[in-house]
């Protein structure tokens, strides 16, 4: 019996199985014959309730004949359904007539978002296509899931869940709930490098972008997780080696693995180093028979003996190439080539020149800018349509608009234009941005207490234009400033700037007199090279010293030193008692015993406001691998003032500073520091003190401002510093992280000797007008006006002694701005100069 059910149903599911195609080939005759009998016009539509029917209608596009066959129909079908406003879409044959039976999808009525705290609302409704008075769609909504999933993720959330919620309402209207769980922040917590032989993984985390999580990881973002931000660290490794002669690098891969026990992800860099190479002979050669290689090779950076450095080669290419289109070669092309000796370990550079493809460029551009103007990024440019294309001006032309930095990303591409031999440039610009309001506040040895608030903008109005309006207040140090540059003067790359400020410095334990300056700079700066800039000035400032009165009482005795009477005295009865002390009696001297200031500070005080006009010029040469944390390079800057044109008084300064910076070993970077200055008078009339350099921990650490050099030492003064006119120092410095510290803790110390020295001073000597005189061999003031003593006028050391130091120091870039302690110890000082062993400076911006 059960073989007799098995047969059965075998038949049964047999005679299925052949009926079923004969069926489906019936009705499609059957559906498709009166098909073809329809027109657009006679479909009917069902289960519309928002769609008009003529819009469904308009989907169906007739064939021949305007009938519609099989295939017109399912091409609207799947039309129909494409649109995303149907849940549901079917064809149906009625009494010979065409019906389509729609079921529409919902309308959104809101959107809103749960749970989210470190997102706001309004970034992520930016984000969803999901939109309220929109239509509802599953995969949509699965895909702005996936989206909001996404941007937690690239800020380091990688345990986010999204869950979105639809709530039906009335009328087929629904509210669609994101629910986000968004989990905690996914950080980086190790970093490790593998086959790294030449270089510590200390040192080659300097070079990356990504850090470990620590203690002070809330402050930065570097230490979250981004897979973008790893790559790029691939490529920062990449370049670091090749600049430092190993051109055979290759980075093989960042592996990245996530750590549950750990909670973050531990990321490992695979280097193959290769040899290190150094370049045994630099050769050109030239295909364009009129273009002589010789002629470019002032534009090589590289040299032989040098190592290698990939860097230096791509500057060299892009200088030459840039120099041969200046001589016509428009279309000239430079390639190095390197040819490797892996036995001695060098590499022959050849640079060769030949004529590239005729290609021009069409048209430029320019997306993303919504708020900077199109003419400030095209004169960043060095050609513009119609020239010549040329790889090299375009790499220069990026390169300059990301130093903007009002840009988060640059991107220049290509693209083919109207004919083969016409490209098309595409600016992909992403605007960032550019305004600052800070309030920095900080202390020092030197200034006290200090606070200032600050306004900037770095693209005022979109054109390019920098402003910035800062007021300080401190212990010490108050005043404002107003800057303002225009960086394309006359749409030349001329960069125009004007300064407005105001300082005053008040007396403190290391001068006893203040100073008001209120000035006006512009100036004008000219980049000659990507490392060599020029910039030229004219300086206009009113200055005058304000003093304690009881340092500067002695203002009317009776008799001048050699016992004549003073012209000047005043026996009135309001001069006749100055301070207490009467100065018409045979006490008459009594005003020098409580204090008096030096001779050149009275005279610049009874000066008056001295306006001084100057003329100058700095001269700066930059090679610094990175200006604000610096491990290798030069920097030199050479200034020169010109006053006298105008203005009260008349000098030549001319001032030198170069810092060079090395890697030595295991992670420790020497620094040799060199300076030194002059002043020389113009004409006949005496330099002022205040023009003289001061000098004290700017050039010998261990000393106290103002500390060394030439000084008062009339018994009866206040032991002022004078300046000198000449001034030198040299410096030996080592500075070291500490191994045992997380890198991205920024701790640095150094150790370091100084030696300097500073000499001449030039200025006012005597002033017998108030009875004061400098001789030799002074008497001391007596009670006798008849002799009152010759020890009123200048007495000072000028002592020629070579200031020595040597100290230890501790350097932390800290997330409260630059911080810096330094512990100096003077070996050798002159007789009358001032040590201060401890100084500490810094500050923030918050």
């Amino acid at each position: 019996m059960m073989f007799g059910m098995r047969v059965r149903g075998g038949l049964f599911a047999a005679l299925v199985m052949f009926a079923a195609p004969v069926a489906a080939t019936l009705g499609a005759v059957a559906v498709s014959a009166p098909a073809y009998a329809q027109t657009v016009d006679s479909i009917t539509v069902e289960g519309n309730r928002r769609v008009e029917v003529e819009t469904i209608r308009s989907y169906f596009h007739p064939g021949p004949g305007g009938r519609l066959g099989q295939a017109q129909i399912d091409d609207g079908l799947k039309a129909l359904i494409e649109t995303g406003l149907f849940q549901d879409v079917h064809i149906d044959q009625r009494g010979g007539r065409l019906v389509v039976v729609v079921v529409e999808n919902p309308v959104i009525g809101r959107v809103a978002f749960e749970g989210n705290k470190k997102v706001k609302d309004e970034q992520l409704t930016a984000e969803v296509q999901s939109k309220p008075r929109g239509t509802f769609s599953r995969p949509m909504v699965q895909s702005d899931a996936l989206r909001i999933a996404e941007i937690y993720r690239r800020s380091g959330r990688y345990d986010v869940r999204v869950n979105p919620q639809i709530i039906e309402q009335p009328n087929n209207r629904v509210d669609l709930i994101f629910e986000v769980n968004e989990g905690v922040k996914t950080g980086v917590r190790s970093i490790e490098f593998v086959g790294n032989n030449a270089y510590s993984a200390s040192r080659l985390r300097d070079v990356i972008k990504t850090r470990e999580s620590n203690l002070l990881s809330f402050l930065g973002g570097n230490d979250v997780y981004d897979p973008d931000r790893v790559e790029a660290d691939r490529d920062l490794l990449r370049r670091f080696y090749l600049k430092n002669g190993y051109a055979d690098v290759q980075v093989v891969a960042a592996l990245t693995e996530y750590d549950p026990d750990k909670k973050g992800f531990l990321v490992t860099f695979k280097i193959e180093e290769g040899q290190q190479y150094r370049v045994a002979s630099v050769n050109f050669t030239s295909s364009i028979n009129t273009l002589d290689p010789n002629a470019l090779r002032t534009y090589s950076r590289v040299n032989v003996g040098s190592l290698y450095n990939a860097e230096a080669l791509e500057k060299s290419v892009e200088e030459m190439q840039i120099e041969a289109s200046r001589r016509g070669y428009a279309f000239a092309v430079v390639r190095p080539r390197g040819d490797r000796n892996f036995d001695n370990h060098t590499v022959s550079i050849t640079f060769a020149i030949d004529e590239g493809p005729r290609t021009y460029i069409e048209r430029i551009n320019i997306r993303g800018n919504s708020r900077t103007r199109d003419y400030v990024i095209r004169r960043e440019f060095d050609i513009s349509e119609g020239d010549a294309y040329n790889r090299a001006l375009v790499d220069r032309a990026e390169r300059r608009l990301k130093n903007l930095d009002f840009f988060k990303t640059v991107k220049i591409t290509t693209e083919p234009g109207s004919s083969s031999d016409r490209v098309i440039l595409i600016v992909d610009l992403e605007e960032k941005s550019t305004g600052d309001f800070s309030v920095s506040g900080g202390y020092s040895t030197t200034d006290g207490a200090l606070a200032e608030v600050s306004v900037s903008e770095r693209n005022l109005l979109g054109r390019g234009l920098f402003a910035k309006a800062s007021v300080t207040y401190g212990q010490y140090a108050r005043g404002y400033s107003l800057s303002f540059v225009e960086p394309y003067l006359l749409d030349y790359r001329v960069a125009l700037g004007l300064d407005f400020y105001q300082r005053q410095q008040l007396s403190n334990s290391y001068i006893a007199y203040g100073t008001k300056t209120l000035g006006f700079s512009p100036r004008l700066g000219f980049s000659l090279r990507e490392d060599l800039s020029l910039q030229l000035r004219y300086s206009i400032y009113q200055q005058e010293i304000t003093l304690p009165s009881t340092l500067n009482n002695c203002n009317n005795v009776q008799f001048l030193p050699d016992g004549t009477p003073n012209p000047a005295f005043n026996p009135s009865p309001a001069y006749a008692n100055l301070n207490g002390i009467s100065l018409v009696s045979t006490n008459g001297l009594g005003c020098f015993f409580d204090g008096e200031a030096s001779l050149p500070v009275r005279k610049e005080l009874a000066g008056g406001k001295t306006l001084t006009s100057a003329l100058g010029y700095t001269l700066n040469y930059n090679t610094l691998d990175n200006n604000k944390n610096p491990t290798d390079g030069l920097i030199v800057d050479f200034k020169q003032d010109f006053a006298g044109v105008g203005g009260d008084v008349s000098y030549i300064k001319s001032a030198i500073d170069a810092k060079y910076y090395t890697p030595l070993v295991s992670d420790i970077v020497g620094v040799i520091h060199a300076q030194g200055g002059i002043l020389n008078k113009l004409g006949s009339q005496d330099l002022r003190m205040l023009d003289h350099f001061q000098m004290g921990p700017n050039l010998v650490r261990g000393f106290a401002p103002n500390g060394i050099g030439p000084r008062d030492i009339n018994p009866y003064g206040t032991m002022d510093a004078i300046g000198g006119t000449k001034y030198w120092g040299v410096s030996a410095e080592l500075q070291m992280p500490f191994w045992f510290l997380p890198k991205e803790v920024g701790l640095k110390g150094a150790v370091y000797a100084d030696a300097g020295g500073l000499y001449d001073y030039q200025g006012p000597r005597n002033w017998l007008a108030t009875g004061e005189v400098n001789v030799p061999g002074c008497k001391p003031p007596t009670n006798n006006p008849a002799s009152p003593g010759t020890c009123l006028g200048l007495q000072f050391d000028d002592s020629k002694v070579v200031r020595t130091s040597v100290g230890v120091g501790l350097i932390w870039q800290s997330p409260f701005g630059p911080l810096r302690f330094d512990y100096a110890v003077p070996l050798t000082k002159g007789a009358y100069d001032r040590v201060q062993e401890f100084r500490f400076g810094g500050g923030t911006t918050f």
